[in-house]
């Protein structure tokens, strides 16, 4: 399978398998309750069994791989707003926590592009946007990957202690380095939500003068949150193409709005967000460890708080998702990790 394959085609033979039903059932399931390895460790178990169940029922190999880091900067998982303040800023002494890694059957070694969403909610929040809605995108993606006659290199991660400062995704992405490769992610935070009432949807201070072509298509939208943002960088151009173009082939059609963050891979990256605080809102997911290991990454969201009431609290409950749009998230993710080529991915 090709990156110049057609994507209306390989868009209309996923939704054909996809089902909105097992979407909902998904959401509802992970998020009747808080999780979290440290505030709510055994919904965390739980929720990690429903994830591996789910993913072997779709031919997928789980690995559970266990970490622990010490003297970590993060945050806390207070519920809170979306910037890490001085107030939110935790140096956490130790950590102990668990991705979930999936290959599909047959794996080989070489290079593949990761789905990664976060397992983890705040305290107190059931968190079925944020990010009961990402994992079950990512469950459906490996339902329809797993049907292709072709098994595309694509692995998928549950990340844990996002909410912590991303400690799972940095663990993984430094893996990833020096283990089995990744040559592109792409990121699945918080898009289950959706508003088509106008004036539903902010933009971050200082992003009218930063990015004028996206705050500009959200005004032209008259602030309606009905659209998924893509972010990206130069590096995962193509695959923030190959989604826009899969989402609009979707049924239902799901607008999209695309960001490029004009900072570089790497840790010059990082260090860029010092000098300009607003891009810091562009790496508020476990994507930002891959983009500071040199990995091309991309940033599928709702944009969480600047949409989403109910953010970080507890009616952040499965009512609130809409399942047939998320359902739409999951065919284009799945489409663009099929056909995505980044650099070294190999054919």
């Amino acid at each position: 399978m090709e990156a110049g394959s057609d994507v209306p085609d390989l868009v209309r033979e996923l939704t054909r398998r996809a089902d909105p039903a097992r979407l909902r059932d998904d959401v509802a399931f992970l998020a009747d309750r808080p999780r979290g390895r440290i505030h709510a460790p055994e919904a965390m178990l739980r929720a990690e069994a429903h994830v591996a169940e789910r993913l072997a029922e779709a031919g997928w190999r789980t690995e559970r791989q266990p970490f622990e880091v010490r003297w970590r900067p993060g945050c806390t998982d207070r519920p809170g707003g979306g910037r890490l303040t001085p107030f939110r800023f935790r140096l956490h002494r130790r950590l102990a926590g668990a991705n979930l890694l999936a290959e599909p059957p047959g794996a080989d070694d070489g290079p593949a592009v990761l789905v990664g969403a976060h397992l983890d909610t705040v305290v107190g929040s059931p968190g079925a946007d944020d990010n009961a809605s990402g994992v079950a995108a990512l469950l459906e993606v490996a339902r329809l990957l797993g049907g292709l006659p072709r098994t595309p290199r694509v692995r998928l991660a549950c990340f844990d202690m996002e909410e912590l400062g991303f400690v799972g995704a940095r663990v993984a992405a430094r893996a990833a380095r020096h283990g089995r490769p990744v040559s592109g992610m792409l990121c699945l935070e918080s898009v289950g939500c959706f508003s088509d009432r106008p004036g539903t949807q902010a933009v971050p201070a200082g992003f009218g003068a930063l990015f004028r072509d996206a705050a500009g298509a959200v005004r032209a939208r008259a602030g309606r949150g009905d659209f998924t943002l893509v972010v990206h960088r130069r590096s995962s151009d193509e695959a923030a193409d190959l989604w826009r173009r899969a989402a609009g082939a979707a049924e239902p059609a799901l607008p999209v709005v695309t960001l490029r963050d004009p900072r570089p891979d790497g840790p010059l990256g990082t260090l860029a967000g010092l000098v300009v605080p607003p891009l810091n809102h562009l790496g508020r997911s476990d994507h930002a460890a891959y983009w500071n290991a040199g990995i091309p990454a991309v940033l599928l969201t709702g944009t969480a708080n600047f949409r989403n009431p109910h953010y970080h609290r507890p009616t952040d409950t499965p009512g609130t998702v809409d399942p047939v749009r998320l359902t739409a998230v999951a065919v284009a993710t799945a489409v663009t990790a099929a056909l995505w080529r980044p650099p070294g991915h190999g054919r």
